[in-house]
Order: structure tokens, then C-alpha cells, then sequence
């Protein structure tokens, strides 16, 4: 697990050399009109956010508009099975995140599509860590402080999760798993509430998204205690990463990724790519991820195929660990 932490700053660093390559000419004479991106989550979450800026900035190298839909519903598997089964022109492309593509086809018994057969990687747009905050009525400045209290109290401490079988229940059970604490899950409807509750001290702990959990700790309504990337982060410079902090088997976060229908034509999937890897490189663009926490990559056909299947072998079986199923 801890070689699939720095693949994302692998990717980075070689797209960082990269040389262009000509556009087959066939894609020259596409996209004759907008191109719809399906985000499979409800709007003004993180993955709507990051679709719509990287979106804006795609248009301008296609020529055509491309318009968000937001499809959301059963964990991202609606909007994720719209685009699989959808003409396979380029004219529908999805918002893929660690959840659709990582922890539902391992989570969900009867998921409507397969991660992998079903869509033609596009590229790898983004990565956002998450991070661990304790409620301020927990003594614990550090993991291992953490550990320690749960441990002299087993089964006291209880963690919050936007819902069973989110990225958020999965690390924290798994935090729970290799440090030996005995924690309970408590599942809420989204991360708002779950939030709420630790802020309020009804929950001792969370593991979120940080760009959704870092307005609460800039405040200091709650406590970060470390983050799951491989490096530390410039929102949060004095927060340790997961390795330093003793558990570097607690890694992996959220991410988002273009994907389209998998018979796509290559050159159609070539010129999106390319289009991709021009806004992502645009340096206002930047800026604006990096207000939301969130790292730009930018990677090609290749490497994103390569990202979603390590991710799927990463999350297999911490999934199964959890003992979660869902129909």
C-alpha cells in the first residue's frame, strides 16, 4: 500500500516531462456540439466542484461547451451507469471518483457496471487527500495519543461517516483495524451532519475530505491529527502524514477522473485527454484546486487505466475487511 501512495506524484512528475504528440486528424472535427460531463454526486460537493472548473477550462480547447449534469444517487452508481451505457461518441463523459470506480464494485453485490470493461479511461484529473480530525474534548494531539486513549477505553470512542460503506467509514475502520482499537461506527446522512456532531463532541472522530473538513479545522472546531497522502499538505504544513504518524498502512484518498463509454473512438478519447491535460497545466486553474485542497495531475489514457486498477486492488480488501455489503 505505501508504493501506491506516491503513484499519484509519479504520474505528476513524468507529465511534467511529456511531449505532445500530433492529434490523429479524424479527431479534428470533433466535438461538433457541447459535450455533456456527468457528475454523479449531488451539485456543490468537491467532485461537482472540480468538474466544473476543469470543465470550463476544456471548452476552451474543444471549441464546444461542456455541460455538467449532476446524476446523483446509490453512491454514484446511477450517473456512472448513464455514461457506460450511453453512445460511445464522446459526447457523454464521466466524473469518475475512488468511490464508483474503487470501492463499489467491491461493495455493491449487484453494481450495474463494471469498473474497468465498461468505460475508456480519459484522464486522471485530480487527487484530494483526507484527513483524520478528533473532536476538541479529545486529549489527543497525536495518533498515537489517540490510539492510546481508545485503547485504555475500548469500545467508548465511536467515529462519524457520511454513510456505511464511504470512504470515510472504510479508512477509519481500517485505522481501527491496524492500531487495535475497539471503535464504534456511527453512520449519518452525508458529512455535514457527521461533521456537526464531532464539532459538538457527540462523536469523538472523523476521517474526511479535506477540503470539506478544512474550514472546521482552520477554525479549530476540530483537531486534525494527520492526513492520508503522501506528502504533507500546504493547507495544513504541521499536520503529519498517515506514514509519520505511525500507520502508513492508512492510505489512499479521493480523486476524480474523466472517463468515457468504453468503445469510444481513440482519437475522440485522445483529443478529450489532450484537452484535460491543457486545463489542468493552466496555472489559474491551479490556484483555484489548490483553494479546494486538491492536487492536479493531469495524466493521459495510460496512466489513468493504470491508477483505476491499482486503486481496485487497493480498496478490494479493505472493503471486504468491513465486513460491508450492499445489493
Amino acid at each position: 500500500m505505501h508504493r501506491h501512495q506516491s503513484s499519484l506524484t509519479a504520474i505528476a512528475v513524468i507529465l511534467a516531462a511529456a511531449v505532445l504528440t500530433p492529434l490523429p486528424a479524424a479527431s479534428q472535427t470533433w466535438p461538433q456540439r457541447p459535450v455533456t460531463l456527468v457528475v454523479p454526486f449531488a451539485a456543490g460537493g468537491t467532485t461537482d466542484i472540480i468538474a466544473r472548473l476543469v470543465g470550463r477550462e476544456m471548452a476552451r480547447t474543444l471549441g464546444q461547451n461542456v455541460v455538467v449534469e449532476n446524476r446523483g444517487g446509490a453512491g454514484g452508481a446511477l450517473g456512472s451507469t448513464q455514461v457506460a451505457r450511453s453512445p460511445a461518441d464522446g459526447y457523454t463523459i464521466l466524473a469518475a471518483t475512488v468511490s464508483t470506480h474503487a470501492i463499489n464494485p467491491a461493495l455493491v453485490r449487484t453494481l450495474p457496471y463494471d469498473a474497468l470493461r465498461d468505460f475508456a479511461p480519459v484522464s486522471l484529473l485530480v487527487s484530494v487527500p483526507n484527513v483524520l480530525v478528533v473532536s476538541p474534548k479529545v486529549q489527543a494531539s497525536t495518533v498515537q495519543e489517540l490510539v492510546a486513549l481508545a485503547k485504555a477505553q475500548p469500545g467508548r470512542f465511536s467515529y462519524a461517516s457520511p454513510g456505511n460503506g464511504s470512504i470515510g467509514h472504510l479508512q477509519a475502520h481500517w485505522l481501527g483495524r491496524v492500531t487495535g482499537m475497539d471503535i464504534q461506527h456511527i453512520p449519518y446522512r452525508g458529512a455535514g451532519p457527521a461533521m456537526q456532531d464531532v464539532v459538538a463532541g457527540q462523536v469523538e472522530m472523523m476521517i474526511d475530505n479535506l477540503p470539506t473538513a478544512l474550514a472546521q479545522i482552520q477554525s479549530g472546531a476540530v483537531r486534525a491529527l494527520m492526513v492520508t497522502a503522501p506528502a504533507r499538505v500546504p493547507q495544513l504544513p504541521t499536520v503529519p502524514t498517515a506514514a509519520e504518524a505511525g500507520v502508513g498502512d492508512v492510505v489512499g484518498g479521493s480523486w476524480t477522473a474523466l472517463l468515457a463509454p468504453r468503445a469510444t473512438p481513440p482519437a475522440v478519447i485522445q483529443r478529450l485527454a489532450e484537452a484535460a491535460r491543457v486545463a489542468i497545466a493552466d496555472p489559474a486553474l491551479q490556484a483555484r484546486l489548490a483553494d479546494i485542497a486538491a492536487t492536479p495531475i493531469g495524466a493521459g489514457p495510460k496512466d489513468t487505466a493504470e491508477h483505476l486498477a491499482a486503486e481496485l486492488a487497493l480498496w478490494a480488501p479493505i472493503v471486504r475487511a468491513s465486513g460491508v455489503v450492499q445489493e
